[in-house]
């Protein structure tokens, strides 16, 4: 699982590769490692939200098409499409959401009213195919150039999760009604969005040692904004952001899932029977917090930085041995990852193209004492 930054470049390469889109649109293998070490390098090293979070988010868009079988419902240009969306998702993320971005009146929420950081993500993947070197789409008709254009916008601006509950009932009554015809425009662009947001959560489904462990970024960089909020806004942040409240993180996660990931993955299981492993991951994950979530409860756990084997700091520090665990190219729910000795080669690296840019009747020690003992028999 040890993939250094190369390596996951490598991994990125070899699902174009396998995809056939390398071939397809003929594309350049140089312009495609520099577009990959290009998109890589405009990722900032905050805890969550950087490029190998937008690697297991491809990796699972490319599972999905090939163990899921959603590329029979997709054209070679469309799965192009989606692929580059799935890396640039996230491009030049402050560590911050929409929200933040809205209650300092940041430069980026003047500029853009909706959707605020994924039209900048979106932008940012404009700049670079744009940039000398990078255009991966340089073989592509004028035709196909706006087509495949529409489909990394449409995928891109889908992750903003009010973009995923605008159109969700939409999907829902499409596959309750016994939709299997998913040609038509506006059907395909409601399909790929659930598929775009399927896949940003998709660590959710993953097996729970690493499930956990990625919680735990999530969280920190949540409380970390949350700090910003009560020092630069003297505001207090919601409950999820609130260092003072991480205790609740299991009943948080119990919440996540059940509102927004359980839903998707049930409909597109149902929809799709080859991706039912996401909602059985899902499943299995959340009876996991559920566990936890009723032990803080009962005060037998103490969700802090030392109920894991290595405080979150260090997770942040060693992210790139926390996300090879969660990557493969072939599985949906990683548990069984296949041989990743993978030899292909990347050439020289280009000039690259820079961003622009506590509680409970019990004491602390025991409850530390015995957290240990719960997370070592999970």
């Amino acid at each position: 699982f040890d993939l250094d930054d190369d390596d996951t470049c490598r991994a990125a390469v070899r699902m174009f590769l396998q995809c056939n889109l390398v071939q397809q649109f003929h594309i350049p293998y140089d312009v495609l490692c520099r577009w990959i070490l290009s998109v890589r390098k405009n990722y900032r090293p905050v805890k969550y939200h950087n490029w190998r979070h937008a690697l297991n988010v491809a990796q699972t868009m490319f599972a999905m098409m090939k163990t899921g079988k959603m590329e029979r419902f997709m054209t070679d240009l469309e799965i192009l499409g989606l692929l580059v969306a799935c890396l640039c998702h996230d491009l030049d993320h402050r560590g911050t959401n929409n929200a933040f971005q809205s209650k300092t009146d940041s430069p980026l929420a003047i500029l853009y009213t909706t959707s605020t950081m994924e039209h900048h993500h979106f932008d940012q993947c404009v700049m670079i195919l744009n940039s000398e070197g990078n255009n991966i789409f340089q073989a592509l008709s004028p035709d196909d150039f706006r087509k495949v254009m529409k489909v990394v916008e449409s995928a891109i601006l889908s992750t903003d999760l009010a973009m995923y509950f605008k159109k969700r009932n939409q999907f829902l009554e499409l596959v309750e009604g016994g939709e299997f015809d998913w040609q038509s425009e506006e059907k395909k662009e409601v399909l790929c969005g659930m598929m775009m947001t399927a896949c940003d959560v998709s660590a959710i489904a993953k097996p729970w040692e690493v499930q956990h462990r990625v919680a735990k970024l999530v969280a920190d960089e949540f409380f970390d904004q949350g700090d910003l909020e009560k020092l630069q806004l003297n505001q207090q942040p919601v409950a999820m952001m609130d260092r003072e409240r991480k205790d609740e993180l299991p009943k948080m996660q119990v919440g996540f899932i059940d509102v927004i990931c359980l839903p998707l993955y049930k409909v597109l299981s149902d929809a799709f029977p080859w991706i039912r492993p996401l909602y059985e991951g899902t499943m299995d994950n959340r009876q996991h917090w559920q566990d936890l979530a009723e032990k803080v409860e009962m005060g037998l756990t103490w969700i802090d930085h030392d109920t894991i084997d290595k405080p979150v700091e260090e997770f942040a520090c060693e992210i790139e041995a926390l996300a090879d665990i969660e990557f493969t190219v072939t599985t949906l729910n990683c548990a069984h990852p296949e041989d990743k000795t993978d030899t292909t080669p990347v050439h020289e690296r280009k000039p690259r193209f820079s961003s622009l840019r506590k509680t409970g009747a019990l004491g602390k020690a025991v409850r530390n004492k015995l957290s240990k003992s719960v997370y070592s028999s999970q």
